[in-house]
């Protein structure tokens, strides 16, 4: 008998009942309940430790501010979703200190060329954040795809501070993840990286350029 049927053999003849899954143990991620200020704070911490941007607003100012970030790049047009009540606020104010509105209202592919060449900025809402990793959660749909935050130069993520998370444990529990996930579901910490290159870490090569992220206070 070759070596190879000797072990096959004995895994044949093994015999142990079964097996029983060790009890889950999940104590070990559990954090102090910070207050939102110091969740702000941490994750303001660690997400421009990465090149990420983070602009304190109200529900009054963040148009204000979201004019003044995209005038210091001069950017042209800013894509918005098609019914998110971000999308329509912005709409709806018809200020003229704001580019060009471009609404994502049509299949990838008959404007793939138009979005990945001329669209200068994307704005997405977000379903959270994580303050521990200083992380977005994104969750993406038909109204706001992924490629919304993956391919402009200049991605633009509305975070309200209620919704700031210590850990992803937490925010995972807080929002019942285990009853349901969209196809892609985004943690997105700071722009575009990547160290292929002779290990040299690199920002937004393949990405988002910036990163800045609009905190609703």
């Amino acid at each position: 008998m070759s070596s190879r049927e000797t072990i096959l053999q004995r895994l044949r003849n093994r015999s142990g009942g079964e097996l029983t899954p060790p009890v889950c143990d999940f104590s070990v991620l559990a954090r102090p309940d910070w207050p939102v200020s110091e969740r702000i704070a941490l994750f303001e911490k660690h997400i421009e430790s990465v090149h990420g941007e983070v602009h304190h607003c109200t529900g009054d100012s963040w148009m204000d501010r979201l004019a003044e970030v995209l005038a210091t790049r001069g950017a042209r047009n800013l894509l918005v979703a098609r019914e998110h009540p971000i999308s329509q606020a912005l709409r709806q104010a018809g200020r003229d200190d704001l580019p060009e509105l471009l609404i994502y209202d049509e299949p990838i592919e008959n404007w793939q060329a138009h979005l990945f060449n001329e669209v200068d900025a994307g704005i997405t809402s977000t379903r959270g954040g994580i303050a521990e990793t200083g992380s977005l959660i994104l969750w993406p749909t038909a109204d706001e795809p992924r490629l919304m935050s993956l391919v402009p130069p200049v991605h633009i993520a509305v975070l309200n501070a209620s919704e700031l998370y210590t850990t992803f444990h937490e925010a995972m529990l807080a929002q019942d993840w285990a009853a349901g996930m969209p196809t892609n579901a985004l943690l997105i910490s700071g722009p575009s990286k990547t160290a292929d290159i002779e290990q040299t870490l690199a920002y937004g090569v393949h990405g988002p350029k910036e990163l800045i992220v609009l905190v609703i206070e």
